[in-house]
This record gives C-alpha cells, structure tokens and sequence, in this order.
C-alpha cells in the first residue's frame, strides 16, 4: 500500500479515557457506572443527529447535551441540561490533554520512514477537530494539505463524496490506498464503497453488522494494528 489515510477520534488516541475523567469529574453522585458502555451509548446518541448538526440544522450544543443526557438516561440516571453544559465544557478541557496511542507513534514513524502518503479524512467541526489533530502533533508526520475535515470539505462519512473529493486532490490510487478507523458505518462502508481497502479499528469490540461491506483486516489493539502494518506495509 502508497497510501494510508486514518480517521482521528477513538482510532489514532483513546477517546474513552477524556470522556470518563469529564464524566466522573462532572457527576460525582453516580457511582459503579459501567463508563464505556455509557461512552459507546453517547457515540451512537451522537451520530443520530451528527448529520443536522454538520448541516446547520441545529446547534452543537444541542448535539453535546443530547448525547450525554440521551446516554445517562439509557442507564437509567437523570442529569439536567445545565449540567449537561458543565460536562461537555469539562469534556473539552479533557481533550486538550489527549496523545497519541505510544503504538501508532511509532507505526507513523515507521510510515515516515517508508516514504508512505499519509493523511487524514475526519467527521466534526472544522477548528474543533484541528485542535486535536495538533495536540496530538500529527503535523510531525502528515502535511496540513493532507488533512481533510468534514466541516471544511462541506460532506462528512460515510458520503462517498468525503473519500472521492480526497482521492481526487491527492491524487490517490484506490487499489495501494487504505483507509484505518474505529466506525463501521462511517469508516468501513465509507471507504469500501469507494474502492479503498480498509482497517477497521475494532477496539471497543463491536459486533459485525449485517451488511454487504466487509473490512479487510479487523484490529482489536493498538499494538495489534502495529505488527500488521510493520509486517505488510
């Protein structure tokens, strides 16, 4: 493979470990919450109104509150919109600690060092998501033109238009082009629909769904994503 594209959030850090240090932080009076489970709960409360919020339909606040509040209630506890507010300002001020996992430092290194393309295709708002594509200091190893966020694109995953307008600026080969992320209906159907080979990044575990689109490699560790670009790429 040439070319290696990564989307960004819970695929190149660990977005869990932001998400419980707000959560505790916020909610004290909760006690024996099962966290990742209440994580993976706002995630897909998240991207049931992602696609109104990137459309201007709705304000991001409103998307910040509802999921946290819509996945608190899942487990049965009730939390107000106020506090809603106070979670998601401490869960920003989370995100501005966040790294890289130590493997896929040194798989960047290693990329680097084969003289891959790298890049990035990522759903979220423009400067929100810039933020932590530069904590993570991902300009070390991928080149701002390179870098491509849904919001500055006008068209998010899993529109084949978000793969084919990063395929056509960068002049990419779909057969030597894969495409590493965490989410099945964004990342996996996005890229396979388009032609590219995939990762799926399944960390958290998630069972395959019924679909027509098959990744061609699945992880479930970091490290685990390590020795197989190392052995293959």
């Amino acid at each position: 493979m040439d070319t290696i594209i990564f989307d960004v959030d819970d695929t190149l850090y660990d977005q869990l470990t932001p998400f419980k240090n707000a959560f505790e932080n916020s909610f004290k009076q909760f006690q024996d919450v099962p966290m990742e489970k209440l994580y993976v709960s706002s995630r897909k409360h998240s991207e049931s109104l992602f696609h109104k919020s990137e459309a201007g339909e709705i304000p991001l606040i409103e998307l910040h509150t509802y999921r946290i509040m819509a996945a608190c209630q899942d487990f049965g506890l009730t939390i107000g919109y106020e506090e809603a507010v106070a979670f998601q300002k401490i869960y920003e001020q989370e995100q501005k600690r966040i790294t890289l996992h130590p493997e896929i430092k040194t798989l960047l290194e290693h990329l680097t060092r084969r003289k891959k393309k790298l890049g990035i295709l990522t759903n979220g708002p423009y400067l929100h998501q810039l933020k932590k594509i530069e904590q993570l200091g991902l300009s070390n190893w991928i080149p701002e033109d390179n870098i491509f966020i849904s919001e500055n694109i006008g068209i998010a995953k899993p529109d084949p238009k978000a793969f084919i307008i990063m395929e056509e600026r960068l002049d990419l080969v779909k057969e030597t082009t894969v495409y590493i992320g965490d989410s099945f209906e964004n990342d996996v159907v996005g890229a396979k629909q388009v032609g590219w080979n995939c990762i799926w990044m399944n960390h958290r575990r998630k069972e395959v769904p019924d679909t027509l689109f098959t990744p061609d490699k699945v992880i479930y560790e970091p490290a685990e994503l390590l020795e197989f670009i190392g052995e293959y790429f």
